[in-house]
């Protein structure tokens, strides 16, 4: 088994997914799926394609996306996230959004996981997380910065119908 080295210029992980009740899988009502990503999923299902996609898929509008299924922690949330475990059930068939995510060092969610336990003083706090999306415009107000010129403050306004 080879041993994972981290060298110079590698970007250290400031986030650990085995110890996340899984924000990721629950808080997007959405996991978009390419035809490469339903194609992985038949193969590793042993399945045919059409049945792949009725099975574990479903159309949102025009996107193809995952199907979702109740979660006694966090709502509802993907229908192949292992509620025992945390962990993805299909790891190495998972979609590419998943495995590129959170494709940077930190992960937002378990910064604040983490970050509540600490307040809370309490290990077993589960922050709730929702993603609310709404239609916003932005506005730029010029306000003067102690006499050095102008500061720019945007102010984000739902949009009128």
């Amino acid at each position: 088994m080879a041993k994972k080295v981290i060298k110079d210029g590698q970007s250290r992980v400031h986030f650990d997914c085995t110890k996340c009740p899984a924000f990721c899988c629950a808080v997007y009502e959405r996991v978009t799926v390419t035809k490469r990503d339903i194609n992985r999923l038949a193969k590793h299902f042993g399945v045919a394609v059409e049945s792949a996609t009725r099975r574990y898929t479903k159309k949102n509008g025009d996107e193809r996306v995952l199907r979702r299924k109740p979660d006694p922690l966090l709502d509802e949330s993907c229908v192949f996230l292992d509620r025992e475990t945390r962990g993805c059930s299909i790891y190495h068939a998972r979609p590419t959004v998943c495995r590129e995510y959170p494709d940077r060092t930190r992960c937002s969610y378990y910064d604040l996981y983490r970050f509540e336990r600490r307040q809370q003083a309490d290990e077993t706090t589960i922050p709730l997380v929702q993603i609310t999306f709404r239609e916003m415009k932005k506005k730029e107000t010029p306000r003067r910065s102690n006499g050095n010129g102008h500061e720019k403050i945007w102010v984000w306004e739902p949009e009128q119908p």
